[in-house]
Parts: structure tokens; C-alpha cells; sequence
């Protein structure tokens, strides 16, 4: 593009489009490598991630896009990435190149995007990302042919490998805007024209008019994007061009499609030759028949979850012993150097009782993520998504809510606005108010410390499997099941409606990027630590002083039951000792409304980890063991610890998910619905837990 290159002011500009699945954000993270931020988009939660790239010299800045499927926009995802190119979009300036990724072994599905994106009129070069695997499948393509019939230029790359990039990078300094253009119908071509004249006199450049006319003409929601980017004034004129089209016996609704879908039928068949293959079924189709069975692809599914969890106990231990151990160290070196008074009881008590009890759990937080990312690196999860297809649809859900859901266990925020890609709202609804019950990883925390505590670590099934591992997947497993229960019943009453058939692209098996797989470790473990360092930090440091002050005459911290918070939590203690809970148990229940790792912290801080002990610090695990009620009764039983599991497996304690289920549902009534509900069933199912296992002799 010689006029941002040339004008020397300012950085080229450069947007990623692409569907979902063809490596669009893989290229982008190639492309900038580490040098790229994640935000939102102003007044919308969709993700606006950008990062900085050199090519050939030149510093530019890239923009991936939302993926998208059509730039007629059928969920939050899809409508951000439109008002980009259209430059609808408050606070984000159109961009100078467009930059298209394409999976090139399903050309043909991907030129529609592709066709709608060409003739926006800007300088744009085509990805044909994952030439690797078309070339395994037997296919050819002329990208020289292609780029003849969109006017653009088409690279064959690997996003994974970086096979053509520096081809890729001239050809986005080089990038001209195309005259292609999709012969529509004459009736519809004649009113886009005309839609696209009064266009241009609201100021839209030439080149997006017409575009932009054919979209408020032939989308169902035109006729609300034209009220309110241009005026009532020229939804009028769309409706007049729309009544104009019925009188044709032409259907505005997609007007467009089968003269787009013809054209791009026509391309494909002139841009790539499929080679002959061996009859009977590729590896690909083998490794499917079994992974999508109706019968076997939930057993492999449930098996290799199975797996996560089981990995997530006997990997992680090493690495635990080694941070307990060196929290042990800090601690004793505290309480053994630093002179005795309220710094040390707040370093020793407080901030590292309190930080090194949730720090601790690092390793199984990164395990879990680790074979997150393996499953979307490898394409799995789009398959099991297929496969769990079936059971979504029993219980009123929308296929693609099985990625909310499962993303739902590494964290409710980024698996709440992932149901952005449900184009139903009632579904979308229904996805966001069930993600919290999904198990995330800042429960993960509470469940290893009550399960290393308190469940066997013997092994059954012939060694094959660990008590405490089948404990951990029991509770993900309640929390799945307790989402599509409550799931079902939403859809069956307040947000009854139909549920849309799951129309799903199952991307190609790959080996895994390392690279991707790194990134996404060392960005989650930051995150843990960042969050570690700052709102559990905060908040150990609160429930010391709570738990350490007023102090008497002679400048000792008083009995903490007299202080601050041992006063508070014996307000609310007669409403939990039926669950088996004393007050400070119910103080760290409500700590967790901050975030649920603060269970833990706090533990740490009301059961004094680290005080008065021989070694400097005693592990936390022992100190609730050796809890006691008043009349000298164990504290903690096997009933109280699965009791306070299902009560944090339940409850939705985390304020940043309230927040972010209030600008997803555009208010607080969704959000407090969903804190009233989880608490309800937190409550009476730790409840029914305790006195169940009471009961049962296990009190």
C-alpha cells in the first residue's frame, strides 16, 4: 500500500480476518511473537487483541479480528469484526491493509468471507493458511489463478512453521486494493447501487457503499444497523428497497448468497485440482470414526478427562513439595530474623500464610491448562463438541454452548463471553447463567487442599486410578452435571424456545505449536501470580489485621476470636453450623466473593499457618485436621471437608464473574438471579453433603 508506506507519519495498520479454525490467530501470534496486548472493544466485552510486527524494516501494527463466518453478522463475534471494516466501530479507526486467513484445504467454505471482505476496497492480501495439510489431502492450488480472479495476492503459508511469512510480509507492503466483484442479480445490484449513492452522501467512502448498502439490505438486522449508524431517514430508503425486491419476486433476506455461493463454486473449481487418492477411508477419517462414535467418542471423551484430572495429582506433586518447601524456608527465616511484633506477625501470618497457601497450587493450574491447549491445538475440541452435541441438544442447549462450558473450567469469564458465538439470544442466555457451575481452575485451590487433607491416597482398580484423583474428577463431574440440569430447566420455563441445530467445520488434526502451547502457559502463569500478588496479597493482608487487632494494653495481639473478624464471624456462624461449619470457615466462605482462591488464603491466615510451630511452618492441610469446636470435637471431618467442596463447587463467589455477566446480559438482573440460584444450591447442597455423611458414621 504506497500511501501508508509512503506517508511516513504514523504505522501501517493492518486487520487479521478470518472463520473460525483456519489458523487466524495462530498466524497472528507468529507474526508478532510476544508483542501483543488483550482488551476490549470499547462498550462490548468482545476481546480486541493487537500486537506489533516488523516486516521487511517497516514497524506495523496488527488487529486480529473476532472470527467470523459472513460479514452478515449473526453473534456479538461476527458484529464487531463488521463494524471494523465498516468503520462502525466506536474508537477504532478502520485499517489500512486487511489481511484475509483462509484454511486452504476448505477453499471453497472460506472464499465466501473472503469474496465480502475483497470488495470492501481495501488493500488486502489472502493467507492460504495450512497448505501442509491441503497438500496431504491430495490437493493443489494455483494461488497465481486465485489471485487473478480476486485481484489480490494469495500466499500459500504454515502458520505453524512459518512457511511463507516473508513471502506474506512483501506482499502486505505491496497491497492493492482489488476491483473484484460478485455479479449479483440485476434487481439487487440496481438497489445497492442506489442505497449506496445515499451512502456516500452520509460521507461512506465510495468503495464501502455499495458493500455496506448490500449488508443493510439483505441482513436481518439492516433495517436496526441503518437506524442507528445513519438515521431513521435512510431505514426508510432500505425498507422502500426491500419492498422493491418483493415486488420483483426477489427475497431480500440473503439476496446475495446464491450469486456469492455460484461465483465462489466457479473459483474453486478453477483454483484447485484434487489428486487422486487411494480408495477407502485417510488417517484422518479413520482416527473420526471412532473419536465422533456415538458410543465410543463420549467414552474416549470422558476417558481422557479422566486423565487431566488424574495428571493433575501425580504430576503436580514434586513441584508442590518443592514450593511448599521453600515457603516453609521464607517462613522460618522470617519469624527467625526479623525482630518479634506486628511486621513479623504480618509478614509470617499474614502475607506469606496467606499468598503461599494459594501459590502452592501453581503446578496444577498449569497442568489443567496444558492439556486445555493440547486439545485445541490437536483439533479435538471441536470434536468433542460434536460429540457432546448430543447431549447439549437433550437438555435445550445449543451445540456450540460445549465450548463456553469447557473453557468454563479453566475460568467462567472467558467461557461467559464465549458464548458470544451463539447467535440465539435465549440460548446465549442460558450458556451464560449455567458457565459459572463449571468447575474453574480458582476452585482447584480449595479442592486439592481438602482432598490432600482428607481423602485417602490410597489407589483402586488395580493401582490404575487414585482415590484422591477420582475425588477431583467426582467434583468437575458435579459441577458438568449440575450445568446442564439447571440448563434444562431453564429452557424448559423462563427461556423456552427451540434449540438450533449445531452446524460445526472440524478442523484438521495437527501436531501441536510448542510454541502456542508455551505461550499460553507462561501468559496463565502470570496471570496466577500477578493475581496472587495483588488481590490475595490485599486481602491476607486485611484478614490479619481483622484477625489481629484490637490488641490488649500490653501490645499482644488478642485471642482471635475476640478480634474483628472472630466478632463478625460469629454473626453468621447458627446459619452454617448445620453444614458443619464454625465461624471461621464461614469467613473464608465469604472472603471468596473477591475471588475463590481467598478460601485458601484465608484458612491460612484463621487457622495461624505458621505460628508457634517447631519448624516455622506447619502445612494447612495439618492445622484444619487439628481444628477443634469449642467442647473439643474435630473441626473438620470428612462430612465438613466434602460439605465446604460442594459448597464451593455450587456457589458462584466471584465478583469479577458477576461483572462480567452484567455486560453480557446489559444489567443486574440476570446477575443477581444467578448469585441468588448458586448460592441457594450451594447452601442445601452442602447441607444434604454433611448431614448425608453425618449420617452415614463419616462426621
Amino acid at each position: 500500500m504506497a500511501q501508508a508506506i509512503d506517508a511516513g507519519e504514523r504505522v501501517l495498520r493492518i486487520a487479521v480476518a478470518g472463520s473460525p479454525n483456519a489458523g487466524k490467530t495462530t498466524l497472528f501470534n507468529r507474526l508478532t511473537g510476544l508483542r501483543h496486548k488483550v482488551g476490549n472493544y470499547p462498550g462490548v466485552t468482545v476481546e480486541r487483541k493487537e500486537g506489533a510486527a516488523v516486516i521487511d524494516g517497516e514497524m506495523v501494527d496488527l488487529l486480529d479480528l473476532p472470527g467470523s463466518y459472513s460479514l452478515s453478522a449473526q453473534s456479538p463475534d461476527e458484529e464487531v469484526a463488521r463494524d471494523v471494516l465498516f468503520g462502525w466501530q466506536p474508537g477504532c479507526e478502520p485499517p489500512d491493509v486487511v489481511l484475509i486467513v483462509i484454511d486452504a484445504a476448505h477453499l471453497e467454505r472460506n472464499l465466501f468471507l473472503t469474496s465480502q471482505i475483497v470488495e470492501l476496497g481495501y488493500p488486502t492480501v489472502l493467507a492460504l493458511n495450512m497448505v501442509d495439510v491441503a497438500r496431504a489431502a491430495g490437493m493443489v492450488i494455483d494461488a497465481d489463478e486465485l489471485s487473478r480472479r480476486l485481484g489480490v495476492a494469495a500466499i500459500p503459508v504454515v502458520a505453524t512453521t512459518g512457511e511463507g511469512l516473508a513471502e506474506l510480509g512483501e506482499a502486505l507492503l505491496r497491497a492493492r486494493p482489488s476491483a473484484m466483484r460478485v455479479p449479483l442479480k440485476p434487481a439487487v445490484e440496481a438497489e445497492a447501487q442506489r442505497l449506496g449513492a445515499l451512502l456516500e452522501r452520509e460521507g461512506v467512502a465510495p468503495a464501502l457503499a455499495s458493500p455496506v448498502a448490500l449488508r443493510l439490505l439483505s441482513s436481518a438486522e439492516g433495517l436496526a444497523d441503518a437506524t442507528r449508524q445513519y438515521g431513521p431517514a435512510l431505514a426508510a430508503e432500505v425498507t422502500e428497497s426491500r419492498r422493491a425486491l418483493e415486488a420483483r419476486g426477489v427475497v431480500w433476506l440473503g439476496c446475495e448468497a446464491s450469486s456469492r455461493y455460484s461465483w465462489l463454486r466457479e473459483v474453486a473449481a478453477a483454483t484447485v485440482v484434487q489428486a487422486a487418492r487411494p480408495e477407502g477411508l485417510n488417517r484422518h477419517d479413520r482416527i473420526d470414526r471412532v473419536l465422533t462414535h456415538r458410543f465410543w467418542g463420549p467414552v474416549v471423551f470422558f476417558a481422557i478427562m479422566a486423565v487431566v484430572f488424574q495428571s493433575i495429582y501425580t504430576w503436580a506433586g514434586p513441584a508442590m513439595d518443592a514450593i511448599d518447601s521453600g515457603m516453609g524456608a521464607v517462613g522460618a527465616w522470617t519469624k527467625t530474623h526479623l525482630p518479634a511484633g506486628p511486621l513479623n506477625d504480618l509478614l509470617s501470618d499474614g502475607v506469606i500464610a496467606g499468598v503461599g497457601g494459594v501459590i502452592i497450587f501453581l503446578p496444577q493450574i498449569l497442568i489443567l491448562f496444558f492439556f486445555l491447549a493440547m486439545l485445541e491445538e490437536t483439533g479435538y475440541m471441536a470434536r468433542a463438541a460434536f460429540v457432546m452435541d448430543r447431549v447439549m441438544s437433550r437438555v435445550g442447549l445449543h451445540g456450540r454452548a460445549f465450548v463456553p462450558l469447557l473453557s468454563g473450567f479453566a475460568c467462567s469469564v472467558p467461557g461467559i463471553m464465549a458464548a458470544r458465538t451463539i447467535s440465539n439470544g435465549r440460548d446465549r442466555l442460558a450458556t451464560i447463567l449455567v458457565t459459572p457451575l463449571m468447575t474453574c481452575s480458582a476452585r482447584l485451590p480449595v479442592y486439592a487442599l481438602l482432598i490432600g487433607a482428607f481423602v485417602p491416597k490410597g489407589r483402586i482398580l488395580g493401582g490404575l486410578v487414585s482415590q484422591q484423583g477420582l475425588a477431583l474428577f467426582g467434583l468437575y463431574f458435579l459441577g458438568t452435571v449440575m450445568a446442564l440440569s439447571v440448563a434444562a430447566v431453564l429452557k424448559r420455563t423462563v427461556l423456552r424456545g427451540p434449540t438450533p441445530s449445531l452446524v460445526l467445520e472440524l478442523p484438521p488434526y495437527r501436531q501441536p505449536n510448542w510454541r502456542n502451547v508455551g505461550r499460553e502457559l507462561w501468559d496463565r502463569a502470570g496471570l496466577f501470580v500477578k493475581f496472587a500478588g495483588t488481590i490475595i496479597l490485599s486481602m491476607s493482608i486485611v484478614l490479619w489485621f481483622l484477625a489481629s487487632f484490637p490488641r490488649h494494653g500490653d501490645g499482644t495481639a488478642s485471642d482471635i476470636q475476640q478480634s474483628y473478624l472472630g466478632r463478625a464471624g460469629r454473626v453468621v456462624e447458627p446459619v452454617l453450623r448445620p453444614l458443619g461449619y464454625d465461624w471461621r470457615v464461614g469467613v473464608a466462605c465469604l472472603s471468596a466473593a473477591a475471588a475463590r482462591e481467598v478460601v485458601v488464603s484465608t484458612l491460612g491466615v484463621l487457622f495461624e499457618v505458621g505460628k508457634d510451630d517447631a519448624d516455622g511452618q506447619a502445612k494447612l492441610g495439618d492445622r484444619l485436621k487439628q481444628a477443634t469446636w469449642p467442647d473439643g470435637r474435630p473441626l473438620f471431618t470428612v462430612a465438613t471437608a466434602w460439605s465446604l467442596m460442594i459448597f464451593v463447587a455450587l456457589a458462584c463467589q466471584c465478583m469479577t464473574t458477576v461483572g462480567i455477566v452484567i455486560q453480557e446480559t446489559g444489567g443486574w438482573r440476570w446477575a443477581m438471579w444467578l448469585v441468588a440460584y448458586t448460592t441457594a444450591l450451594a447452601y442445601f447442597g452442602a447441607l444434604i453433603t454433611y448431614q448425608g455423611l453425618r449420617l452415614a458414621g463419616l462426621g
